[in-house]
């Protein structure tokens, strides 16, 4: 699967972490129920941009996994299962 540029609505913690909430696929609307893992990428190389991971549990029972992009501020689904 090639990754998914997508909209993704996130809650702002008063750290400055932004996690998210739910995402938008075409017109479907994923409601996230868990955040099952998170790492990052920091290496901060243009082929590998600093980026947080986070594997999700959406309401639908499926898991994705989502790639924020740091500095464009963009999401993406890489992957789902």
């Amino acid at each position: 699967m090639n990754p998914i540029h997508i909209q993704v609505v996130t809650l702002v913690r008063e750290d400055g972490d932004e996690l998210p909430q739910s995402f938008r696929i075409g017109e479907r609307q994923v409601r996230l129920v868990e955040i099952l893992d998170r790492w990052y990428e920091r290496k901060g190389d243009p082929e590998w941009p600093c980026a947080d991971y986070y594997k999700v549990l959406g309401d639908d029972q499926r898991q994705y996994l989502l790639k924020h992009e740091l500095e464009s501020h963009d999401w993406y689904l890489i992957r789902q299962w």
